[in-house]
């Protein structure tokens, strides 16, 4: 072993008994960059009336500006968390960071739809180095005994990133255009690049697995090539040439991604994983429960200005309570004592039933005023709340220790992916639903309305996306109760294999 790497391997262990002097600084920094990463997710649906009507982008063209960043994200997660620990987690911090802020910089000055599909992608690239990293500093710098409290802060700025999007979206459209909401990361971008240069320790794995180039490919291909084919099958149908051919693709190199993977000796998701019932379980949760909100979420900012008439602040303020839900639930620590008497698997049952009420709350309540929409977030917030740090402790209990980083990829991965999915398939429903019952033929909701002769034909339209908006909202609820259900049970069973194991 060279030098390098003894200094390596003794040094950890006394960084890790004692932790790092500044380690709460340092996540505080590391936390406001992540949580930038996290609202570009969701910011950019509340500024969805300004892209329709200033880049006269369809409703496919706005999918693709929300799938861009969360697809090309969740392809390069776990390559990132590789190169992290091969190349340096603080070398992919700086780098995260300043292809975030080029990308910001683009996606705000973009002026056609196109620069803005290809800005958020680079800003995607720039995310996943920053997702992966900041994980992997968090557990670096404190001691295995605070580790719990470092993830539970890391995992609540995941879910307020998550809800409060619309918010600062709706605020940074109320005072400027459209473009704002990508450009006020460009402060935070610097902030950031500054603070880690200034006290991020640099850390390595000098043995650490090479790189899965061609995995990443493989993966970033089979989800693009299939969210594709479900965004198309509206407008071209399900039964098309351009749907059917990338719908095939997307199966065949999939297929192919995992077939190598199995194969390969430094895979880029490691398919034993799979055979461990707690992983399953809490990833099958993960996936369906981002899937349920992604797609919501994206509906619900539309319900609120398109058929309510809000304004975007309005629309943001009104999305408030989930975000606020969460934030009370998990700095207060009811969630942790409800998950503590509950154990796991109830816990995830819980909140991911609350979350599915919530759906059904909005899609069936919401036409009769804003109550019904309130109920919902508040549902959905408690949901979140109790589900979501109850999963990530599933996911981080069932792989070894030294593998936390590449479990933690392998959760935010298939989290992205979820989200981006649930987006498309959502969107598809709403699509499919309002172009079944529009008076009109249009590819949007105001392409529709302007179309319209008359204020009965108005009336039909809005009332079409209505229905649009409800069926897609309870096929989301009924995605998320399923995950919990899946998730529940599979979390039980492996706990019972575990104390037969123990007591034989």
């Amino acid at each position: 072993m060279s030098t390098t790497s003894q200094e390596h391997t003794s040094a950890q262990p006394q960084a890790q008994a004692q932790g790092h002097p500044q380690r709460w600084l340092i996540l505080g920094v590391i936390c406001l960059a992540q949580l930038t990463v996290l609202l570009d997710n969701t910011v950019l649906n509340v500024a969805i009336p300004s892209l329709t009507g200033e880049l006269d982008a369809a409703t496919s063209d706005i999918q693709w500006m929300i799938n861009a960043y969360s697809l090309v994200q969740s392809g390069l997660l776990l390559m990132a968390g590789s190169a992290a620990d091969r190349y340096g987690r603080k070398k992919m911090l700086v780098a995260g960071l300043a292809l975030f802020g080029v990308g910001s910089l683009v996606a705000g000055l973009a002026d056609s739809t196109a620069q803005l599909i290809a800005a958020r992608a680079g800003m995607g690239v720039g995310g996943a180095l920053l997702l992966t990293t900041t994980l992997a500093v968090a557990l670096q710098i404190f001691t295995p005994d605070e580790h719990p409290k470092a993830i539970g802060i890391w995992s609540a700025v995941n879910v307020l990133g998550f809800a409060a999007g619309p918010l600062i979206g709706g605020f940074m459209l109320n005072h400027f255009w459209w473009g704002a909401i990508f450009l006020i990361n460009l402060p935070v971008a610097a902030l950031g690049l500054a603070a880690v240069m200034a006290l991020v320790p640099e850390s390595r794995n000098p043995q650490g697995d090479r790189p899965d180039l061609l995995g990443a490919l493989l993966s970033t291909i089979g989800m693009a090539s299939l969210v594709y084919a479900i965004i198309s099958g509206p407008e071209h149908g399900w039964t098309s040439a351009r749907v059917l051919v990338t719908a095939v693709v997307a199966i065949v190199v999939l297929a192919g991604f995992a077939v190598y993977e199995s194969r390969i000796a430094y895979p880029m998701l490691d398919m034993q994983f799979f055979r461990n019932r707690r992983f399953t379980g809490a990833v099958a949760g993960a996936v369906l429960i981002t899937f349920g909100m992604g797609g919501a979420l994206f509906l619900l900012t539309q319900h609120l200005q398109f058929v309510l008439g809000y304004a975007p602040l309005e629309a943001g303020l009104r999305t408030a309570p989930l975000a606020l839900a969460v934030v009370a639930l998990n700095f207060s620590g009811l969630a942790a004592k409800w998950t503590a008497r509950l154990g796991t698997p109830l816990s995830i049952a819980l909140g991911m039933v609350l979350m599915s009420a919530g759906l059904v709350s909005i899609a069936t309540l919401a036409e009769h005023g804003y109550t019904g929409t309130l109920l919902g977030l508040l549902l959905i917030g408690g949901g979140c709340a109790v589900a979501n740090p109850a999963m990530a402790h599933a996911i981080m209990t069932a792989i070894p220790p030294a593998r936390a980083g590449v479990g933690a990829g392998v959760n935010g991965t298939l989290a992205e992916f979820g989200n981006g999915l649930g987006v498309a398939v959502l969107g598809a429903i709403l699509n499919s639903r309002f172009a079944a019952l529009a008076p009109v033929a249009a590819s949007s909701l105001p392409a529709a309305l302007a179309a319209a002769g008359s204020a009965k034909e108005e009336k039909q339209v809005t009332d079409a996306f209505s229905s649009g908006l409800e069926t897609s909202q309870l096929v989301g609820a009924v995605a998320v109760l399923l995950g919990g259900l899946v998730a529940a049970a599979l979390l039980r069973r492996a706990e019972r294999a575990d104390s037969g194991m123990g007591a034989a």
